[in-house]
């Protein structure tokens, strides 16, 4: 039992460290979601999928931490870009 519970709060801690993470990348320049994930997974504790980052930058816009904008892309639809 006491393992499940220090992987819960390992779970929990990376959590709480990516959501800063993540504001410190969307700091310095706009970004977009899956640049997002590429540049996280370069750090092994933080790697992270699409389907982990979106509900994260969905609060974080609607607590109105990011703002985001719509760009066209050259290689496919459309993609929105996180900043502060």
């Amino acid at each position: 039992m006491e393992a499940a519970n220090q992987r819960g709060s390992l779970t929990q801690l990376r959590r709480g460290a990516l959501e800063y993470c993540v504001l410190a990348l969307v700091s310095t320049e706009e970004r977009y979601a899956v640049d997002l994930v590429r540049q996280l997974g370069e750090i092994e504790a933080l790697v992270t999928s699409e389907g982990t980052l979106y509900p994260l930058l969905s609060r974080l816009r609607r607590e109105g931490l990011v703002t985001t904008t719509w760009r066209e892309s050259d290689t496919g639809p459309p993609r929105r870009y996180y900043r502060i």
